[in-house]
């Protein structure tokens, strides 16, 4: 049996019963469970539903085609399909995938640090509801995502309420005892989201606030033009 890879080991908790189940029931109880016993409310019904008017002031941001990374259910993928936008959502869930596909979006069952359609040509990307925590490395993350977009491309992030930067262990949890497998995740608000986006070689453009969500607007900083003595 061939080792599994650290996103093939957070694809298979995201195929867990307890996120199939919610997925498939558009609504929770569902929670991302620290070994500690400390429990983050996963939004299943907000991620199941139309985009909302704070999804929409991500949307209107969007330049070019998009790339969503972890799409989960696709709202954000159909909206922008809606608008005529070339877009793609990728998950590692395949039951994500199927229901993105079913609202009308073009998805992938692929995990963000695999080989992707169109690298270093997308014009925007969207790590939205947390999953700049995908992989535990928001920095891995960010370098990764540096390597899809054009070069004046945009990343839109939503980052957590609250002032954190952990890195943690979770499990996908239904909050009545059935839980998936253990997986690398991090959580970070904006003042760490911005440490970490210019120790990668990003530039914050735009910080807001919408329905008590935060989000941060990044371009990659340009390289400094090298001087005679270095040509």
């Amino acid at each position: 049996m061939r080792e599994r890879t650290p996103a093939r080991r957070a694809a298979a908790a995201w195929h867990a019963d307890p996120y199939v189940r919610a997925l498939h029931a558009g609504r929770g109880p569902l929670f991302l469970r620290r070994a500690d016993g400390w429990m983050l409310p996963l939004d299943v019904e907000r991620w199941c539903a139309d985009a909302d008017e704070a999804d929409r002031t991500v949307l209107r941001r969007c330049q070019g085609p998009a790339l969503d990374i972890g799409c989960g259910p696709g709202r954000l993928v159909a909206a922008l399909a809606l608008r005529g936008r070339p877009c793609l959502g990728i998950d590692v869930s395949q039951a994500a995938v199927a229901r993105t596909v079913r609202a009308g979006g073009p998805a992938l069952c692929r995990s963000v640090f695999e080989p992707l359609p169109g690298e270093g040509r997308w014009g925007t990307a969207l790590l939205i509801d947390g999953n700049i925590g995908i992989g535990g490395d928001p920095q891995a993350l960010l370098a990764r995502v540096a390597q899809l977009i054009a070069p004046d491309g945009l990343l839109l992030v939503e980052a957590a309420a609250a002032d954190v930067d952990e890195r943690v262990r979770v499990r996908v949890d239904d909050g009545r005892g059935d839980m998936g497998t253990a997986f690398p995740w991090a959580r970070v608000g904006v003042p760490a989201l911005l440490h970490h986006a210019r120790a990668v070689g990003w530039n914050p453009v735009e910080q807001w606030t919408a329905r008590d969500r935060s989000f941060v607007s990044l371009r990659r900083t340009p390289p400094l033009p090298r001087s005679a003595t270095e040509r």
